[in-house]
């Protein structure tokens, strides 16, 4: 399987950062499900959160502006 690029997953503008943010936290709960339901995982975590977000399963949600009054 090919890598997806960045600029595929991103769309309106995201920044990389909450990209990168929101893999990791779909990483850690996809490890955490493969923990508590005794799986092991055949592929790493991160690759197939990357693979989630490539395909459109999972899509990556930013707040708009806040005001911090």
């Amino acid at each position: 399987m090919l890598r997806p690029s960045v600029n595929q997953i991103l769309k309106n503008n995201e920044s990389y950062y909450s990209l990168v943010i929101a893999i990791a936290k779909r990483a850690r709960e996809i490890t955490d499900e493969a923990f508590e339901n005794k799986v092991i995982l055949n592929d790493k975590p991160v690759k197939t959160a990357v693979a989630q977000f490539a395909a459109n399963e999972y899509r990556l949600v930013e707040p708009k502006g806040e005001d911090n009054e």
